[in-house]
This record gives structure tokens, C-alpha cells and sequence, in this order.
């Protein structure tokens, strides 16, 4: 099984949101990373055929070799795919269990297998305590989690989600990082998401896009190592830290336990200071890296 996007292009008026995307997945996870504006939720929403492309093709191809247009496939694509979306809309007089069987009806699932699937999904989710309870009485983040459990029933071979672990704790969120790393060994699953750590120890490939277009694509740790020698600790006086905020590429401030100093963890080609020392890169390091500029627009 492949999916193949080539040369997909959205626009809207001047506003070039997606510019010849092309990538081949496979089975597996991909991680689409880029700051607000880069084209994540365009590019799912046309996969899903939320939303019509300028241009381009996405092409389907079975385990049998057998090629067809996604879109002209039409409900038959569509019941291949499961998706979240950044903010589902959900029905809140619906209970959990309702609604699970809601979807399930609207997915063209048999009885038997939906009460097979929705008991497992439900605990998988950690949502299997409130089955009867009222949606709008959930919380944020357990509406996530259903928005995620109805993405996943019918066992769809394409998983798109959108930012599907937004609003979880820590806890929360490596039980659905698990649960998603389990079910993609036969699935093609693309994820969008801001919190870079959820996919450096899942995804097969990152995707990095920038105002449309794919600036890199590799696996995680093809891309970690590119920057390689280009991560710094350097150890600061507190009262320093506003002024090497300003010389240097920060990313991170914490302190030394053993010695009381401000830690700085710095971006630079080069040392910073004779006293800095290299560290291992990570993919938010990679990620701000790349970014760096607009994702310090966005805070700003």
C-alpha cells in the first residue's frame, strides 16, 4: 500500500498555502512539523477531500500494485481513511458511547465489529471509565482523546491527524504516543503537531514544511545529525542571560544543580564562549533550527 502526492498545490487568492508537495508514503508514521501558516492543515484537509487542490494528484495504490485517483476513487478512498482534525466537531448531548457508535454507523461498520472495536478503543484512549457521560461534560482533553478514538475505528488503512495530542499531560500523552506507535505497523499515518518530542521516537520520516514547500525530509535521526556540533550548554551569571539572549540563538534556560550557574542551551556554528560545551542535538533543536525565525514571530 502507497500514497502517493505529487506536485499538490493550494492557493488561496495570492496566498500560496501549499506549493508541489510531493512525498511517497508507506506504511508507517510521518510527522509533519512547521510553525503556524506552513501549510500542515491545508495539505490533511486536501488528503481528506476536505478541500480541493489547485493542481497536483494523489494516487492510491492497493498491496496488490493497483494504482487509482484518490478523488476519482470518491467513497471507496474515503472509507480507507480515519481522521482527526484540529477542532472535531462533536455533538455534546451525545455520550462517549453514542457517539462512538454514531461514527461507527456513519463508517458503514457492522454491529458485531463496532462492539468489538469500541470497548477496545475506548480503553485504549483511557476513555473506557465515562462511556455514558455527556461530551459537553468532558474535558479538553478527553474530547481529544475521543476525537482520536473515532479517527481510529474501522481500522482504516490512512491515519491523518491533526495535533492529536494538543491539550494532554504528560502522562496522557505517552499512553497515546504508545497507542498510535502500535496500530501504525500496517497503516500509512500522518501526523501534524507542535510538540516536536511526541514523534522524534515514532515517526519513520519528518516532514518539514515552510510556507508550503518541503524544506527537508529524512528520518529523525538523519536530521538531528546534520546539526551535530552546532548545540551548546553555556554556563551564564543570571544577571548575563538577558545579553546573550540578545547575541546568541537561545533555546532553552536551566540551571546547574551542582554549581547554582544559568545554563543556556545555545544554536551557533561555532562555540559561543571558551567555557561552552557541544551536547547532543535533539529534533526540537533540528526544529529550531530550521524555524528559529518564525517560531519567534509567532511567540512574539
Amino acid at each position: 500500500m502507497k500514497l502517493l502526492l505529487d506536485k499538490v498545490t493550494k492557493s488561496y487568492g495570492s496566498n500560496l498555502a501549499l506549493n508541489a508537495f510531493t512525498a511517497e508514503l508507506e506504511p508507517g508514521i510521518y510527522a509533519l512539523l512547521g510553525p503556524n501558516g506552513s501549510g500542515k492543515s491545508t495539505l490533511m484537509n486536501i488528503i481528506t477531500d476536505n478541500l480541493n487542490p489547485n493542481s497536483g494528484s494523489i494516487t492510491y495504490v492497493s498491496d496488490k500494485g493497483e494504482a487509482e485517483d484518490a478523488r476519482k476513487m470518491g467513497v471507496r478512498f474515503r472509507e480507507k481513511l480515519g481522521f482527526m482534525p484540529q477542532y472535531p466537531g462533536m455533538y455534546p448531548n451525545f455520550s462517549v458511547e453514542k457517539f462512538m457508535w454514531y461514527m461507527a454507523a456513519l463508517k458503514g461498520m457492522t454491529k458485531e465489529d463496532a462492539l468489538q472495536q469500541i470497548p477496545e478503543i475506548l480503553k485504549a484512549v483511557e476513555l473506557d471509565d465515562v462511556p455514558r457521560r455527556k461530551i459537553g461534560a468532558l474535558s479538553g482533553g478527553m474530547k481529544q482523546r475521543l476525537a482520536l478514538a473515532q479517527a481510529v475505528l474501522g481500522d482504516p488503512e490512512i491515519l491523518i491527524l491533526d495535533e492529536p495530542t494538543a491539550g494532554l499531560d504528560p502522562k496522557q500523552r505517552i499512553s497515546i504516543r504508545n497507542f498510535i506507535s502500535r496500530i501504525a505497523l500496517h497503516k500509512i499515518v500522518l501526523i501534524a503537531t507542535h510538540v516536536v518530542p511526541d514523534i522524534e521516537f515514532i515517526a519513520r520520516d519528518i516532514i518539514m514544511l515552510k510556507k508550503g514547500v518541503i524544506v527537508d525530509s529524512a528520518p529523525p535521526s538523519a536530521l538531528m545529525k546534520k546539526i551535530e556540533g552546532r548545540i551548546w550548554l553555556l554556563p551564564c551569571r543570571e544577571e548575563d542571560v538577558g545579553r546573550l539572549q540578545q547575541v546568541f540563538r537561545v533555546t532553552n534556560i536551566s540551571r546547574d544543580e551542582q554549581t547554582g550557574e544559568v545554563l543556556l542551551r545555545v544554536l551557533s556554528d561555532t562555540a559561543p564562549a571558551e567555557n561552552a560545551r557541544a551536547v547532543a542535538p535533539t529534533l526540537e533543536d533540528y526544529y529550531l533550527w530550521v524555524f528559529g525565525e518564525e517560531v519567534s514571530r509567532v511567540e512574539n
